[in-house]
Formats: C-alpha cells, sequence, structure tokens
C-alpha cells in the first residue's frame, strides 16, 4: 500500500471513533432529558439526513476539489453540530448538522482509494478500510458508553475552563465535549493527506445541472448489470447496519435490562464481528467473486429477528458476532465492486455520492419504518420482527434479479466480471 494510505486511514480511525461515541451520547442526552423512545430512534435517519439531501452535490464537491481538504472542512463541520447540541439546539437537529459533515466526507474518503490505488487492491484496500472503521465503531460506541456512565462522567464534570462558564453540567454534554478534541485530531491528519495525480474534475455551474449529472450517474450505475447488484446489496445492507445500532441498545435494554452503558458494549461485540469478517473476506474474496455472498444477506434478515428468543449475555455475544461477521464478509467484496464498476462508469467522486445517496436513503427509510413502529406503541420486539423480515425478504429479490440478469443477459455479465478479473492497473 502507498504511504498515502495510511494517512487516510489514520484520519478515517479518528473521525469515525468519535462519530460512534458521539451518537451513544446522544442517545443518552435525549433519555436523560425525557425524549421519547421514538426520538432516540429518530438519530439514525436525522444522521442520514444529508446524506440523501445533499447527495447531487458532495460528489462534484469531492471531485472538483482535492480530497484531503474536503475531508478537512467536512469535520470542521461535525465539530460545529457538537457546538450546536451542546449549546441549545435540539439534539435531532444538531445531530444532522454533523451527518452533514459526514455526507461530506464520505465520497473524498471511498474516492481517494481509486485514485490512490489500481483495481486490483482495492478489495484488499476496502478491507483495511471497513476492519479499521469497524475497529474504530468497537472503540467509538465503548468510549460513548464510558463517558456517560457513572465513573467517567463525573470526571469531566469536575474539569474547570478558568474564567469560562461553559454551562455544561450533564454527563451527555461533557462527553459530547470531549469528543471535539477527536474530530480536531481527524481534521490534523486530514492535511497531511497527499494530493494523487487524478485531475480535478469542475463542478457544473448550476444547481439543476448538478442535480441532472448526478441523476445520470445514478441511472448509469443502476443500469449496469453488475453495478445495480452490488448497490442493491451494500443500500440493504449499511441500510440494516445503520440502524442496528440502536436496535441493539433498544434490544438490549428490553431483553437484557441493560443501561446505556453496558448495551453500548453489544453494539460493540456486533462490530468486532463484522471486522472479523471484513478481514477473512479480504483475504479470501476476488472481485470477480464478489457476487457469490448475496446469500449472506438473507442469514442477516433471519438472525436479526432470532435476537428475539435470546435473553442471557453468554448466548447473545457470540450470537451478535456470527450476525457482524456475516455483514463484514458480504460488504467488503461488494463495496470493492460497486467502486469498480463506478470507477468505469463515471468519476469516483461522483460514483461514492451515489453509492452514499442510496445506501443512506436505505438508512432513513429502514429508520423511518423502525421510529415509526416504536412511536405507533410497538415493543422492541415486534420491531425487531417486522424489520428482519423486511431485510431477509428483500435480499431474497435482489438474489432473484442477480439470477435473472445472469440468464438473460449472460453474456454482459460475463464481460464485467472478465473486466474485474484482469483489470490490475
Amino acid at each position: 500500500m502507498k504511504k498515502g494510505f495510511y494517512t487516510i486511514m489514520s484520519a478515517q480511525f479518528f473521525s469515525s471513533l468519535a462519530d460512534n461515541a458521539l451518537f451513544v451520547a446522544a442517545v443518552e442526552l435525549l433519555r436523560t432529558g425525557g425524549a421519547a423512545e421514538w426520538q432516540r430512534a429518530a438519530l439514525v435517519p436525522m444522521f442520514a439526513l444529508f446524506y440523501v439531501v445533499l447527495a447531487p452535490f458532495v460528489g462534484a464537491f469531492a471531485d472538483a476539489v482535492p480530497k484531503g481538504k474536503v475531508m478537512f472542512v467536512s469535520n470542521t463541520i461535525k465539530v460545529a453540530g457538537c457546538l450546536l447540541m451542546l449549546f441549545g439546539t435540539h439534539p435531532l437537529a444538531a445531530y444532522a448538522i454533523v451527518g452533514l459533515g459526514a455526507a461530506a466526507y464520505s465520497p473524498a474518503k471511498y474516492g481517494i482509494l481509486t485514485e490512490l490505488l489500481p483495481p486490483s487492491q482495492l478489495v484488499k484496500a476496502n478491507g483495511w478500510i471497513e476492519g479499521l472503521t469497524i475497529g474504530s465503531i468497537i472503540l467509538g460506541v465503548l468510549l460513548g458508553g464510558q463517558l456517560v456512565g457513572p465513573r467517567i462522567a463525573p470526571l469531566l464534570l469536575g474539569i474547570e475552563m478558568p474564567l469560562l462558564d461553559t454551562g455544561i453540567d450533564t454527563g451527555p454534554e461533557a462527553a459530547i465535549a470531549s469528543l471535539i478534541i477527536l474530530y480536531v485530531l481527524a481534521a490534523l491528519f486530514n492535511l497531511y493527506i497527499p494530493r494523487t495525480d487524478a485531475p480535478l474534475q469542475p463542478m457544473p455551474r448550476s444547481v439543476v445541472a448538478m442535480v441532472r449529472d448526478f441523476s445520470t450517474c445514478n441511472a448509469r450505475l443502476w443500469s449496469d448489470k453488475l453495478g445495480q447488484i452490488s448497490l442493491a446489496t451494500t443500500t440493504l445492507f449499511w441500510g440494516v447496519s445503520g440502524n442496528l445500532r440502536y436496535i441493539v441498545l433498544a434490544w438490549a435494554a428490553a431483553a437484557l435490562g441493560y443501561t446505556t452503558t453496558q448495551a453500548s458494549s453489544l453494539v460493540g461485540v456486533v462490530a468486532i464481528g463484522t471486522a472479523v469478517g471484513a478481514v477473512i473476506a479480504s483475504v479470501r474474496m476476488r472481485l470477480d467473486q464478489a457476487t457469490s455472498v448475496i446469500p449472506l444477506g438473507v442469514a442477516m434478515g433471519v438472525l436479526v429477528i432470532a435476537m428475539n428468543f435470546i435473553g442471557n449475555v453468554w448466548v447473545a455475544a457470540p450470537f451478535l458476532i456470527v450476525l457482524g461477521a456475516l455483514g463484514g464478509f458480504l460488504v467488503v467484496p461488494m463495496n470493492a465492486l460497486l467502486q469498480h464498476r463506478g470507477h468505469n462508469l463515471m468519476g469516483a467522486g461522483r460514483s461514492i455520492a451515489v453509492q452514499n445517496f442510496n445506501e443512506q436513503a436505505c438508512i432513513l427509510g429502514l429508520g423511518a419504518f423502525y421510529t415509526g413502529m416504536t412511536r405507533m406503541g410497538l415493543s422492541a420486539f415486534g420491531a425487531i420482527t417486522l424489520f428482519g423480515l423486511v431485510v431477509a425478504g428483500t435480499m431474497w429479490l435482489i438474489g432473484r434479479w442477480h439470477l435473472r440478469n445472469t440468464v438473460q443477459h449472460r453474456d454482459e455479465v460475463e464481460h464485467l466480471l472478465t473486466l474485474a478479473r484482469s483489470d490490475k492497473h
């Protein structure tokens, strides 16, 4: 791997670490503030909101500006979101601003991989970047849980700022304030991300032109016989994964009677499994074999439903590791295939923006679905059952879609797989 790859990984680690710790802190901030259960569930779709709304623009922005600079600006926006959350803005609105920073960050983070590395290293690079991201999820949710817990929160509240009254007087607020340091550290790494030789692509001059350009790119990827399957699969995976963070918290509270601090460790357990699956996939899978992992998506939906029958943490921990491992093994080759097809069809930043739009729209849709079920009074167990059924059924339909493509468009699919297998530069 080139030297700049490790700088990218360092920046991604600290930014993702803060993102995941902030999620736990925001859940606890709403809980201690007396917010309804549905508001806590709504944190997930609110984070995804700007990914969807700004999708036509962030990809073009990432292709028009050096990607290290884009990532620096994005982390600055995340800091602003934290400050808004601390000083009076409703946590859901402030968390959406953090999501705005993340929406701008992602096309640059993944787009620079296709500029820096050859296609033959994309699966390995995705394995490392996803493994590291998942590692930051593990540490992030654990960190967030501990920062709002009974041991560390009082220590943070005891820190005095001379001549400055911050107005921070609760554990969750102190946790959020401390996480700003991580975003600043990530921003400093962004400054050292190298410029690549890839030419910058000027942004369209009008909003209408950008929307039209994005729509064209989106349609182009959905019409590609491999791009559409990899996009549908990763879209569903991230829709599930994004909401699973809160679902595990809600399930642990209902099934095990856990506090937010205790439940956060189980979210970390899922992430451990995902990291293991991602690393195994990066070693064992080739780009042209990516579509063979589709059945694992159906299994994920079934396992989500099976959570309802677990009431013991010693059973829950290995079960959640297996659930996470299936997801990690599924997403790495599919993500690499999607990047490969997108890079061949359009600019890297535009390709990732299309991917983010679809994936975050799924997070938003599934999150709104789960939030709506809780707002209507459905128990955590009932909501989880319906959620799992939707996931398993949708993934089965994607498998049937790929089978039809293989039968009806055999020559095209085989040509694209050959291209993925032979493109080494």
